[in-house]
């Protein structure tokens, strides 16, 4: 890195740093939240009262999508943006959201946070977090394959990301980003994750394979996740869509550090709808 790089990333680290730790501290608590609820499915007495894991799944989905909104919404998702996911990052880097500087410190928060997560849970919980049938919640292609797995995550990440951006892009649903977003985990986890595992993110997937060794068809969790929310975001751009801010949920109250068209005319629309 040159000098003046040099300089700006520790101008950035400086600054923004708080934002950084949220951005870890996010994923880490999503981490640790998933492995709970998939312990407590699991278990005996819950296998005996739910016998249908069809059922069970969809009760943690339920739970990991209440948790997606829970950060969202939270004072510290609210000053991050609660991207927690390295796919949602690059893609706000592409639409011009974000400098390159701070999405490269992102990225690295949310794999070092995710990773903290699940060794903090294999280190209090052991086996039981780290082998079969919790695996660390480990992401695996299903029945199908790998290839019905990467088109799978892609699709996905296509649908999360456009769902995203268009409502950002309105001011009347704005407000409500977060809770789309978090229906959507809940879907997913529910229904598609027997053909991908529903990883829906990179940083979550490496989390889950370090404390497990369960690395099999990561390269799709690697691919497909950026691949299909590059392509919302170029629909977007091909459409003329509105893109205001990299927060999934913007207010007034918390700084932003992002390239943000609030604070160019727009500061009292979000106002109001807050």
């Amino acid at each position: 890195m040159d000098p003046a790089g040099l300089k700006g990333a520790r101008a950035a680290l400086s600054d923004h740093w708080p934002e950084y730790v949220i951005e870890a501290a996010g994923l880490g608590a999503f981490m640790v939240m998933a492995g709970i609820c998939v312990m407590l499915v699991n278990a005996q007495g819950a296998i005996h009262a739910i016998t249908d894991p069809d059922y069970r799944r969809a009760l943690v989905g339920i739970a990991m999508g209440a948790t997606a909104v829970a950060i969202i919404y939270s004072p510290w998702g609210r000053q991050s943006g609660a991207h927690l996911n390295p796919a949602v990052t690059l893609t706000f880097l592409r639409l011009g959201k974000i400098a390159r500087i701070d999405a490269i410190f992102y990225v690295l928060a949310q794999f070092a946070g995710g990773t903290a997560g699940t060794l903090l849970l294999a280190g209090l919980v052991g086996d039981r977090f780290i082998m079969p049938p919790v695996s660390a919640v480990a992401t695996l292609p299903g029945h199908p394959g790998e290839i019905a797995a990467f088109l799978a995550e892609a699709a996905i990440a296509f649908l999360m990301m456009t769902t995203v951006l268009m409502a950002n892009a309105s001011v009347r649903l704005m407000r409500w980003t977060g809770v789309f977003a978090g229906v959507l985990v809940a879907i997913y986890i529910a229904l598609e994750a027997p053909l991908s595992g529903m990883s829906l993110n990179p940083a979550r997937s490496i989390a889950s394979a370090l404390p497990s060794g369960i690395w099999h068809g990561i390269w799709i969790y690697l691919t497909a996740p950026p691949l299909g929310m590059l392509l919302a975001a170029e629909l977007h751009l091909r459409r003329g869509g509105r893109t205001s801010c990299a927060k999934l949920h913007h207010d007034t109250r918390h700084r932003c550090i992002f390239r943000c068209g609030f604070r160019s005319g727009t500061e009292e629309e979000v106002s109001r709808v807050h």
